[in-house]
């Protein structure tokens, strides 16, 4: 089963990390959901994280994987929500399971397709030679011509992790991304509807929710709510803190 921490007690509250992430990057969040009355479920999605490498990645798997989730930990219904690629993840889980989700949050992701574009960041990561045992200065130095943005590779560099004394690897499971760099774009199935309430959280320096998809999101959700937070980019939440909490408390 996929690894998880959890926090607070009170209403069940799912989070679903983006691809190349894990848990940890919501740990702020999860830690003010806490303090407001919520049992925080901060989830590592098969491949990301602590959580078991499989060569299957595709969102049914991971549909699944969220599902057997909540049984094994008896959530009977919960507000869930996703960034990124953990958007898509959410958006299927709910409108192939809506009995276990009472609100669904997504942040900056629509329900199209996405064509693969993550090249620059997968080509930079396989440049990493771990056998030359690495520091994690010597790892940002091969990662920085690739990508010059430094919150990208700090984002990035937070997969790295000790497996053995002198020796970095990183968590997620890199072949299986190799594998399939196109597994993350995969648009939701056309006749796939969630009645329940859902808020669509937009940064405003993204281009990952257009003005063409606002029919799109409203065909599949027809509750949905679209708010944009303006001075921020596709990590919404880790830009622009205070926003997005607010946001995300209204709506709740």
């Amino acid at each position: 089963m996929i690894f998880s921490k959890i926090e607070g007690t009170g209403i069940p509250f799912v989070i679903i990390h983006g691809y190349l992430g894990m848990s940890d990057n919501w740990k702020s969040f999860g830690t003010h959901l806490a303090e407001k009355g919520y049992e925080v479920h901060l989830l590592d999605m098969r491949n990301h994280g602590r959580s078991f490498h499989s060569t299957a990645f595709t969102y049914e798997a991971m549909v699944a994987d969220v599902e057997e989730y909540f049984k094994a930990n008896a959530i009977a219904e919960a507000i869930v929500m996703g960034h990124s690629m953990g958007g898509k993840v959410a958006m299927n889980f709910a409108t192939q399971h809506p009995q276990y989700v009472s609100k669904l949050i997504v942040v900056d992701i629509s329900p199209k397709y996405y064509p693969p574009h993550h090249q620059d960041i997968l080509e930079a990561l396989n440049a990493v030679d771990f056998t030359t045992k690495p520091s994690r200065s010597d790892v940002e130095a091969i990662l920085t011509p690739f990508i010059p943005d430094a919150s990208t590779r700090l984002f990035l560099m937070k997969n790295l992790y000790w497996k053995e004394p002198g020796q970095l690897a990183f968590r997620f499971n890199l072949e299986a991304f190799n594998n399939d760099p196109e597994a993350v774009g995969e648009a939701l199935a056309e006749d796939a509807i969630f009645e329940g309430p859902v808020l669509f959280i937009k940064g405003g320096r993204s281009g990952y929710i257009k003005e063409g998809d606002v029919d799109l999101i409203q065909r599949h959700f027809p509750k949905a709510q679209i708010v944009t937070i303006g001075d921020a980019g596709h990590w919404v939440h880790a830009e622009s803190p205070e926003e997005f909490q607010q946001r995300v408390i209204e709506f709740l």
